[in-house]
């Protein structure tokens, strides 16, 4: 089953999901954005699924938003961030948020950047499995931002608060080594994919009924809730929005000629 930006297929219980735009490292456009929304919607509804294992084609996993793509268009901005109330995902941060309410366990197979929007992406995950050569970082800083894609409850529930907030506040990336340090990701790995499908296969031989209790348990026990958090990611953006004039990040000033891709 495919759409354009995200394809995946179902084999013995385990979907294999794979972002699908090599040629931009799969930067997050508004396609990716409704292919990854529609995917996880899909997934919901397939009782077949026991596991997700979800990566990217190419050279990278996800090196963040298309910003010159998605915000540069006023239409595609509002569908983005649109939500009735603070609690409720919008779409940017339902491509992060909404692994973690699929019900089976869900692995993410990381390798070359995994940036800004990626790294929110791969934080919605239950596992993270990553390239030596991987890098991560959280990039919304750059743009005098905070991270607002529902990636904060992965985040608070793997790293400690100095190294979170060290992340977000310098938009920094570190290698994968550093990030199995402090949490950032579960494993190392020289092949990702592989070792994702032989965790799938420990996954899948267990009771769904089992692994759906122990994710949805420890989500509560590790996390102060997904709705509060979604809320004062968008709250808190909305001061930060208001509050000043927000710097335009030029090639220049951030120091990479594909800068455009990354937030």
């Amino acid at each position: 089953m495919s759409n354009e930006r995200v394809v995946y297929t179902i084999e013995e219980g385990i979907a294999w999901v794979k972002l699908n735009r090599p040629e931009k490292h799969n930067a997050i456009d508004m396609a990716m954005f409704i292919g990854i929304d529609k995917t996880i919607r899909e997934l919901a509804k397939n009782r077949s699924v026991r596991v997700v294992i979800v990566s990217g084609e190419g050279p990278s996993f996800c090196s963040g938003l298309d910003v010159k793509s998605v915000l540069t268009n006023k239409s595609n901005a509002l569908k983005l961030l649109w939500k009735w109330l603070p609690g409720n995902p919008n779409l940017a941060q339902r491509v992060a948020i909404g692994w973690r309410r699929l019900k089976v366990p869900v692995i993410m197979a990381l390798h070359g950047n995994c940036w800004g929007g990626g790294m929110q992406i791969a934080l919605g995950g239950d596992f993270r499995i990553a390239s030596p050569d991987c890098s991560l970082a959280i990039m919304e800083a750059k743009w005098g931002l905070i991270p607002d894609m529902g990636g904060t409850p992965g985040l608070m529930e793997n790293v400690s608060a100095d190294h979170a907030m060290k992340l977000a506040m310098t938009a920094v990336p570190i290698q994968a080594a550093e990030a199995k340090q402090i949490g950032l990701i579960t494993e190392l790995s020289e092949d990702p994919l592989k070792a994702a499908a032989g965790l799938a296969e420990q996954l899948k031989d267990r009771s769904p009924d089992t692994n759906r209790i122990v994710k949805s348990l420890y989500q509560k026990v590790w996390s102060r809730g997904d709705r509060r958090i979604i809320a004062g990611e968008t709250l808190n953006q909305i001061k930060i929005l208001m509050g000043k004039n927000q710097p335009i990040a030029t090639k220049r000033s951030l120091g990479h000629k594909d800068i455009q891709y990354r937030l």
